[in-house]
C-alpha cells in the first residue's frame, strides 16, 4: 500500500510540473514568435503571464527531484546514470533560460529581441527533451550488464517513439500555452490578443492529437508491452477523447462576453483533465516498473519507516503551501490592476 501511495505522489508532482511547465515554456515561444506584432499585444500578453510564473514552476521540478531521492532512493542511482547526458542538458537549458529571463525583465521588459529569442527557442527545446525520459523508461534504450546501466543513445535517437514523443511534448506545449494565453487575453480584454491566441489552439490541437496517435502506433510497434496494457483502460482513453473535444467545444461556443467568441476557461479545464486521463492509462500501464524491466517501485522503494516520516512532511507541507497557490493563481487571473494593460501615454507635442 505505502509503494502505491508514495508513487501516486510522485505522479503527482510530475502531472503538475508537466502541465504549469508546458505552459511556461509555450508562453516564451509566443512572446519570441510576436514579438515584431505590436499590433496584437500577443507578445505583451505572453511577457506578462511569464513574469510571476516561471519561478514557481521551477520550484515543482526541485520538488519532483526530491521525490524521487526521498521515495524511490534505489532507482536514483540508475535514473541518474541513464540520463546524465539529456539531464544534463535539461538543466544547462533551464538554466540558461532562467537567466534569459531575468535580463530580459531588466532589459526595458523585453524589448531587447535576442534575450527573447533565446528564451523561446529554449523553451520549446526544454520539453521536448523531458518528455525524452518517458521512452528511456521503457528499457529498449538501457543496457543492463555487470551491475551497471548505460544509456544507448544511438539506438535511442534510431527511434520511431523517441522522436513521436517528441512532437506531441512540442505540440502540447504550444496547444496548452495557446490555450491559457487566450483565457488570459479575455480576462485581460485584450481582444486581438484573444483572437491569435485562440487561432493558434484551434490549430495546435488537432496536430497534438495526431501526435498523441503516433505515440500510441510507435509503442505498438516498438513497446508492445506498454501498448498491451493500455489497451486495457481503452474506455479512459475515449474519456480523455471526450474532453478534447470538449475543449474544442469550448472555442468555438458562443461567448457570455460581448464582442468575443469561445470560452476558454472551459477549454483549459477540459484540456487538462485530459492530458490528466491520459497520463493516468500511461502511468499505470507503466507499473511495476520505473525502467523496464530490472527497476520496479518494489525493488527501489526506501524505507517504510521514512517513507511515513517523509510522507507526513509532504501533509504539512502542502497544507502550509497550497492555500498560497491558490491565492496566486486567482490574484493572477482576477486581479484588474495586474490584468489592465497600460496604455501609453499620446505624445504631446
Amino acid at each position: 500500500m505505502d509503494v502505491y501511495l508514495a508513487i501516486t505522489i510522485l505522479w503527482g508532482f510530475v502531472f503538475i510540473y508537466s502541465i504549469m511547465a508546458t505552459m511556461d515554456f509555450g508562453a516564451g515561444f509566443w512572446s519570441m514568435l510576436y514579438i515584431n506584432k505590436t499590433k496584437t499585444k500577443a507578445t505583451n500578453i505572453a511577457n506578462r503571464y511569464l513574469s510571476p510564473t516561471w519561478e514557481v514552476t521551477n520550484t515543482f521540478i526541485v520538488a519532483l527531484v526530491v521525490a524521487i531521492y526521498s521515495l524511490f532512493l534505489k532507482a536514483a542511482y540508475t535514473l541518474g546514470t541513464v540520463l546524465l547526458i539529456p539531464g544534463s542538458i535539461i538543466l544547462l537549458l533551464l538554466t540558461v533560460r532562467s537567466a534569459f529571463l531575468v535580463f530580459s525583465h531588466i532589459a526595458e521588459e523585453y524589448k531587447k529581441p535576442p534575450l527573447t529569442y533565446v528564451s523561446g527557442i529554449c523553451g520549446i527545446l526544454i520539453p521536448g527533451l523531458l518528455i525524452s525520459v518517458l521512452p528511456i523508461t521503457h528499457g529498449n534504450f538501457v543496457d543492463f550488464s555487470n551491475g551497471s546501466q548505460q544509456l544507448n543513445l544511438a539506438k535511442l535517437f534510431s527511434s520511431m517513439n523517441e522522436y513521436a514523443f517528441f512532437a506531441f511534448a512540442i505540440s502540447s506545449t504550444l496547444f496548452l500555452s495557446s490555450l491559457l494565453l487566450a483565457d488570459y487575453s479575455k480576462a485581460s480584454n485584450e481582444k486581438e490578443a484573444y483572437d491569435t491566441y485562440r487561432r493558434d489552439a484551434l490549430i495546435m490541437g488537432p496536430i497534438s492529437l495526431i501526435t498523441a496517435f503516433l505515440i500510441l502506433l510507435t509503442l505498438k510497434n516498438e513497446t508492445d508491452w506498454l501498448f498491451d496494457k493500455m489497451m486495457q483502460n481503452s474506455p479512459i482513453l475515449f474519456l480523455s477523447l471526450f474532453l478534447f473535444l470538449v475543449g474544442g467545444l469550448g472555442l468555438i461556443l458562443p461567448s457570455f462576453k460581448p464582442g468575443y467568441r469561445g470560452m476558454p476557461r472551459l477549454s483549459v479545464i477540459a484540456v487538462t483533465l485530459q492530458y490528466m486521463t491520459a497520463s493516468y492509462v500511461y502511468g499505470r500501464a507503466h507499473l511495476p516498473y520505473i525502467i523496464y524491466p530490472d527497476v520496479t517501485i518494489h525493488s527501489a522503494f526506501t524505507d517504510p519507516n521514512s517513507f511515513r516520516a517523509v510522507f507526513i512532511t509532504y501533509i504539512v507541507g502542502f497544507a502550509i503551501l497550497f492555500p498560497g497557490f491558490v491565492y496566486f493563481w486567482s490574484l493572477f487571473m482576477n486581479d484588474k490592476r495586474y490584468l489592465r494593460v497600460k496604455k501609453p501615454k499620446p505624445d504631446i507635442k
